[in-house]
């Protein structure tokens, strides 16, 4: 459920990014139907075929008549303060892994934020039932696994599967299994896992359902999804986009003849 309602959202950034401002009324509008194509051989994702029939189930039944319709519910029936609770809780269990990671990428002042976290929400907040970190401005940064740390000293995504029921993953989200062996998340026994799982993958779907027509309005909703996916694995990961310097000189030189 997390991983779809990921899909939604990393479209809604790449769409967002793009939109432009409105053409002055006096100004004559064309209209120009422009066909996306799609790389049908993405070095990424040798099973393409396999991952679009899931990506059929997920999309086309699992979600609109399982998993959005369970979220819904939850979300409408279950009182705010319990909700915003049971949501501050599950957060906070992650806080050490997310400590722990950044450290390994070299990142110590953002990992001291997830330990300052932790303590503050473990001790003040009722063992992270209140989210007294962000009340006192210590805003959580974005959640590290140790998959991403593999990746940020070059282990590459590995093939892309599309998981029935699940959703997006890459092989190197494997190593994420290495989270669960710090504390307090090696505590938590498989259906506790499971449990904290799915209440976050509810609240996280809700989020989202506003941005349902945008997903629903592209070309080929797999392969942007796919992409943008990946795009945002290496970018958890910290991972530096590699950049044309010579094609960026070129642009620079005509943005500089422009102005003259």
């Amino acid at each position: 459920m997390k991983r779809i309602g990921i899909s939604f959202s990393l479209l809604f950034l790449i769409v967002g990014c793009s939109q432009t401002p409105e053409q002055d009324n006096n100004e004559v509008e064309t209209t120009e139907v422009v066909e996306v194509e799609y790389d049908d051989s993405h070095r990424g994702d040798p099973l393409e075929g396999f991952n679009r029939v899931m990506w059929g189930l997920n999309y086309d039944i699992l979600d609109p008549y399982l998993v959005r319709p369970v979220s819904v519910g939850y979300v409408e029936y279950t009182p705010s303060p319990i909700r915003m609770g049971i949501a501050n809780f599950l957060a906070n269990l992650d806080e050490p892994s997310s400590m722990v990671n950044n450290l390994i990428m070299g990142n110590g002042n953002v990992a001291m934020v997830h330990f300052n976290r932790f303590w503050l929400n473990t001790t003040l907040g009722l063992v992270g039932l209140i989210d007294i970190a962000s009340a006192a401005e210590i805003n959580k940064p974005d959640s590290k696994s140790f998959g991403d740390a593999l990746g940020h000293y070059g282990v590459g995504n590995g093939p892309y599967f599309m998981l029935p029921g699940y959703g997006p993953w890459t092989l190197r989200e494997a190593g994420d299994f290495v989270d669960g062996f710090y504390m307090p998340l090696s505590y938590l026994n498989f259906w506790q896992g499971l449990g904290k799982w799915g209440l976050e993958g509810m609240e996280s779907r809700v989020q989202l359902i506003s941005q349902e027509p945008m997903l629903e309005a592209s070309p080929d909703p797999y392969a942007l999804t796919r992409d943008v996916y990946l795009q945002r694995q290496d970018f958890k990961a910290e991972i530096e986009p590699d950049v044309d310097l010579d094609a960026e000189s070129d642009i620079d030189d005509y943005l500089d003849e422009i102005d003259e």
